[in-house]
């Protein structure tokens, strides 16, 4: 899932998700749809199928191979940079490609091998909508691109190139002249945060909205590359499976609708998003895979007791087939989950990002699973154990420690970061915010931790906990205690490709735990006591590339 793209300019965008929309009221999106919407219709140029939607927006479909070749809007070209179209992944190749009017809604089809994709218009409207029906994997299709002229949208926000003066990793990851950081991986966002993706002028918005993600793999909390911009024009992002930093294998079958939204600056209507996007139009169209709301089931929770009102809650439902996820009702825990592929899933209660409870549950088609009271056991969740300290919280996120929130959107080099390395005091009352929240073997291994014990708690033996979200290269905590070591701990099972480094911490959340004798302690309680954590591997590289590690949560158990 590479791009050339390597270089940017500009500075003015907007990210717009479901929470936000950056000052600008939501001002565009579907109309009802008429079928005598002026010049609303299709022809075929020789090349090309080309539609005009009967708004204000004309777009072209390869007859060859399916890239999207124009979207003029307005007049306005706006597809196309570096000689490159729009397309599933890199582009397909030859295939078979026809167009179909039924009344207000025109579909192209596109075959190639297995792989089916298709872009439908409807009449009065300034979108295009999309759908990729992968069914196995012989087809590299792992993303949707909209490639955007250059010019057009200027930004300099975290995913672009712009202003860019060397190369700090990979080819994908640049630093400016001022040493600010830019990727197009570092988007900020978790799939659960948008509902869409874009750039506006103020008087034009061009966005893309992402489909429900039911046969996407990674989760809600997942993290991918969503968006870039450089000289040579920009990119918009649908991801149908991202391989970084991954934690799930890949699902096949049908994908979408996303949907090519065009505005008059504002944010695309939320009757776009894939909450409230209602497609009956398309229920007769006959896209491979397409499963209409009626062939869908629903899950609905009462409620969940033993959660921590201080942090959010989500349910997810996952099987190898398809994925979804709700919020839970703060009050309360109520939640509800529709649009459901019938099927059994395994139902999995979050605080924050840490899994505190799992359960089985099956949907039906045209029906609605209704779920008593989940009542999530106190065990389940590691910040009930009682503790003498903890630095961080158990919410399987390294947030509040030092960085944390820095990494979503910069490389740990960036000349923002504070400093990687430095000692932490329990009791200090910044215990949390000194401490990094990744740690590195070549970096800042070696991160020393001081706490008094009572002369009661330096009589036994306790318990020390590391929660850790992902890892790099096999990195993994060992720990001394004074003068006693832990034995070198085995790796858990994490993505083995770049995470920390690339805007994400989310990999699999472990738990390490460390029995440290009574022997260890200091007898006399003026004293401190000396926790070292080191990181040891035996693969990485060098600095922010060698073997590292990302912080959930450390505590010394009662």
């Amino acid at each position: 899932m590479s791009d050339t793209a390597n270089r940017p300019v500009g500075r003015r965008t907007f990210v717009l998700g479901s929470a936000a929309a950056v000052g600008t009221a939501a001002l565009a999106g579907p109309l009802a749809p008429s079928a005598s919407a002026a010049g609303f219709g299709w022809r075929d140029d020789g090349s090309h199928y080309v539609v005009d939607t009967g708004a204000s927006l004309v777009f072209k479909v390869s007859k060859t191979n399916g890239d999207l070749t124009s979207l003029v809007y307005k007049g306005t070209e706006y597809q196309g940079y570096g000689g490159k179209n729009s397309h599933v992944e890199s582009g397909l190749g030859t295939s078979a490609v026809s167009v179909k009017q039924s009344g207000s809604t025109i579909l192209i089809s596109v075959a190639y091998g297995t792989l089916k994709h298709y872009y439908a218009a409807r009449s009065g409207e300034n979108n295009v909508y999309l759908w990729t029906n992968k069914a196995d994997d012989s087809v590299s299709a792992t993303r949707y691109i909209v490639r955007v002229k250059a010019g057009l949208f200027l930004n300099d926000e975290p995913d672009s190139y712009t202003y860019t003066t060397s190369t700090i990793e990979a080819s994908d990851v640049f630093a400016k002249s001022d040493g600010q950081t830019r990727s197009k991986h570092y988007s900020k966002l978790r799939v659960i945060d948008y509902d869409y993706i874009g750039w506006s002028t103020g008087s034009v918005g061009l966005y893309v909205v992402r489909s429900n993600h039911e046969k996407a793999s990674g989760g809600p909390f997942y993290r991918s590359l969503l968006r870039h911009q450089s000289a040579d024009g920009g990119g918009l992002y649908e991801i149908l499976y991202y391989g970084e930093n991954q934690t799930e294998s890949q699902r096949f079958g049908l994908q979408g609708p996303y949907v090519i939204a065009f505005t008059d600056g504002g944010a695309p209507s939320s009757s776009l998003h894939h909450a409230n996007l209602t497609t009956s139009w398309a229920d007769a169209l006959g896209i491979s895979g397409y499963v209409a709301a009626s062939g869908r089931g629903k899950v609905a929770g009462v409620g969940i007791t033993g959660r921590n009102t201080a942090f959010p809650y989500t349910v997810g439902l996952a099987n190898s087939t398809a994925q979804y996820w709700g919020s839970a009702r703060s009050s309360d825990g109520y939640f509800s989950i529709a649009g459901v592929l019938p099927g059994t899933y395994t139902l999995t209660v979050f605080k924050g990002e840490l899994a505190v409870h799992t359960a089985s549950v099956t949907v039906a088609a045209g029906g609605t699973t209704t779920l008593n009271t989940i009542a999530i056991p106190a065990s389940n969740d590691p910040g009930n154990a009682s503790a003498i300290w903890r630095i961080g919280e158990w919410n399987g996120t390294p947030s509040g420690f030092k960085n944390a929130d820095l990494m979503t959107y910069a490389h740990p080099s960036d000349v923002r970061a504070a400093s990687w390395t430095g000692n932490v005091v329990v009791g200090s009352g910044t215990e949390t915010s000194a401490f990094p929240c990744y740690l590195w073997k070549d970096v800042n291994s070696g991160i020393i931790v001081y706490f008094r014990l009572t002369a009661a708690q330096a009589a036994a033996a306790h318990t020390l906990r590391i929660g850790v979200t992902t890892a790099y290269a096999n990195g993994r905590p060992q720990i001394s205690v004074n003068g006693w070591t832990s034995s070198i701990p085995s790796p858990p099972s994490q993505p083995s490709t770049r995470s920390l480094t690339v805007g994400s911490y989310r990999g699999n959340n472990h738990t390490f735990t460390y029995s440290v004798p009574a022997s260890a302690w200091l007898t006399d309680t003026g004293q401190y006591n000396v926790l070292k954590i080191n990181v040891v591997s035996g693969s990485g590289t060098t600095s922010f590339l060698s073997a590292g590690t990302s912080i959930d949560a450390i505590d010394l158990l009662a």
